[in-house]
């Protein structure tokens, strides 16, 4: 007995000590901070940043693989400072090297200049090559380029040559065999769809078809059992469905089969809206009433996401749960947000909107910053970053369109404020993902501009000059503008679907629906509903109930009623009082001078 526990004893021995020796041999990481390039300076190091996605299959496979190698190690820990961060917490990184998608391998010298850019995983061997010869020869490699300055131009809006480049672009970007944009990974690209809807109110059978085509197509990428999105497939075919369930696709997806449905009262468009709604509930709501940002492809090292996913119900649950990401961020949140105010455009489910609001204001309680501002997340110390106060701003214009609460149209407002005054880049045009920060080094001291957030800058700024007639939002939809012009003609190749909406939009005839009435008046209610259901993304949509005063646009002045009455209005054309809510669409189609597409 004695022998057998002293055996015992020395097993738990080796073993602890080889625990040891594997700690004592892993790679020493550190979070991102302002210090780092004065460490490396001080200790003749370069920065190996390893940029991470919390649901990324091929970052967990580089971790337990590359990171783990003993040569590796070593050659990291002798000369090198390594920094490892997850892309969703630090939008500012994630905007400057996204291109390279996930994970990302960057290495600075130790003065912050970049000397290799890598995109995706890649085994020890090549991992130790390329430490060792950075060793032997730091001088940047070819994946370095400096980048091209983009400076806005003056005319806000593309000319008729630029336009027909984009639109070529766009137009053959179109996989007419399998639906939906590219020709290897399949996803819905929101801009490339928000383009195609606008196009289909023109009449335009061939959008028309397109935006049909890649709807049904996309609904491989919907998980049968539990609802959710896929990212993304990685065959053109939709059939190969990458597993994780970010945030950005649940709020996209949801948004975008919500307003098909309102367009085309499909039945397979809403059951796909029900089935991401009920996944997000299920899975990605936090008690408190906020979303949480992702959930992994796969289970584990051993039971991978086609494999997992191909089980039923049960035999899932018995296996357990795939990982969620339970971080609450502004960004995150304001697109949720987004989603759920249009499925309740489009259905009247009263239980949408209620969860639209909690999590709007459980995101101004813990990341306001003041002002219209928001941080990153609760805790977060750096930025502030533009994605949140755009996402929010963005946000609260949909609740103050679908409640008709004027709260929320005052808290919009003023984080396009906030985002004037902190975001602005006067000199190069356009607005930045983040301020540069004191001391930053090297490259980090150059700020980002994003196309794509920019294009919502456009949007979000001319809807709120349409509520608010304050010419100062204008002008910020201008501005906006003028940068993504420049940014297409400084690449005549790229695909960019983004500057195409915004340049239309800003051009389009905005819908404007005016509800006169009591709030608790059921007619008045009815009226308000109709408006919402407008099969259009970008439509203005106000309730004059007056006894809260006059409307947020003052310019804007309808007569008192004597029962509840909707107006409809264009650039230069406003209908008689119409009293039956259900004249609202057609008599707006007939204003527009565009024939309903009724499918």
């Amino acid at each position: 007995m004695r022998a057998t526990r002293s055996g015992f004893i020395l097993m738990i021995l080796l073993l602890s000590g080889q625990h040891a020796a594997r700690a004592a041999e892993s790679i020493h990481w550190q979070a991102w901070n302002g210090q780092v390039f004065s460490q490396a300076k001080a200790r003749h190091r370069f920065v190996l940043l390893d940029l991470q996605a919390v649901w990324c299959h091929w970052c967990h496979v580089m971790d337990e693989e590359t990171y783990a190698d003993p040569g590796v190690i070593a050659l990291v820990n002798k000369q090198y400072i390594a920094v490892k961060v997850d892309q969703d917490s630090d939008p500012d990184l994630s905007n400057r090297y996204g291109d390279y998608g996930w994970p990302a391998t960057i290495v600075f010298a130790e003065d912050g200049s970049e000397i290799v850019k890598r995109r995706g995983y890649m085994p020890p061997a090549p991992m130790a090559s390329l430490l060792q010869a950075i060793i032997d020869d730091p001088s940047p490699g070819p994946s370095v380029r400096a980048e091209v300055p983009v400076l806005a131009k003056k005319d806000g809006q593309l000319g008729e040559a630029a336009s027909m480049r984009l639109l070529e672009i766009y137009l053959k970007g179109y996989d007419s065999r399998y639906g939906g944009w590219g020709d290897l990974d399949k996803y819905i690209d929101m801009d490339a769809m928000d383009y195609a809807l606008l196009q289909v109110r023109t009449g335009d059978v061939q959008y028309t078809r397109m935006v049909r085509q890649t709807l049904d197509a996309a609904r491989a990428l919907i998980d049968p059992l539990w609802g959710g999105a896929s990212q993304y497939s990685a065959s053109v075919d939709w059939k190969t469905p990458h597993f994780e369930k970010i945030i950005s696709a649940q709020a996209g997806n949801l948004r975008i089969y919500s307003q098909a449905y309102a367009r085309w009262h499909d039945a397979q468009d809403l059951k796909s809206a029900r089935a991401i709604r009920g996944y997000l509930d299920t899975f990605l709501k936090g008690p408190e009433g906020a979303f949480y940002v992702s959930q992994d492809a796969d289970l584990n090292n051993m039971t991978d996401g086609p494999h997992y996913y191909a089980l039923n119900d049960a035999a899932r649950r018995k296996l357990g749960i795939p990982h969620v990401d339970t971080h609450l961020y502004a960004r995150e949140n304001g697109w949720a947000i987004r989603g759920l105010t249009a499925y309740y455009d489009a259905t009247g489910d009263t239980t949408a909107l209620a969860e639209a609001e909690r999590a709007a204001l459980y995101i101004m309680a813990k990341c306001s910053l003041g002002m219209g501002g928001f941080r990153h997340g609760d805790q977060q110390t750096a930025g502030p970053y533009l994605g949140d106060t755009l996402a929010m701003a963005e946000a609260n214009l949909d609740l103050y369109r679908s409640s008709g609460a004027r709260s929320w149209l005052k808290r919009g407002l003023q984080s396009l404020d906030f985002i004037q005054a902190n975001f602005l880049d006067a000199e190069r045009g356009g607005y930045v993902t983040a301020p540069v920060a004191v001391g930053a080094a090297g490259v980090l001291h150059v700020d980002t501009r994003l196309p794509d957030e920019n294009v919502n800058l456009v949007r979000v700024a001319g809807l709120a000059y349409a509520y608010s007639g304050d010419m100062r939002y204008q002008a910020m939809a201008a501005h906006g503008l003028r940068y993504l012009v420049a940014y297409a003609d400084a690449d005549h190749d790229r695909f960019l679907p983004g500057v195409l909406l915004a340049n239309a939009q800003a051009q389009a005839t905005l819908p404007h629906i005016t509800v006169v009435g009591h709030k608790d008046d059921a007619k008045a209610q009815s009226l308000h509903a109709a408006a919402l259901a407008y099969p259009e993304d970008f439509k203005q949509v106000d309730w004059w109930d007056k006894r809260e005063g006059s409307l947020p646009n003052p310019a804007v002045t309808y007569p008192e009623m004597r029962k509840a009455a909707a107006f409809l209005c264009t650039a230069n054309t406003c209908s008689p009082p119409i009293f039956d809510a259900a004249d609202i669409q057609p008599t707006l189609e007939k204003l527009l001078a565009v024939p309903l597409d009724n499918g």
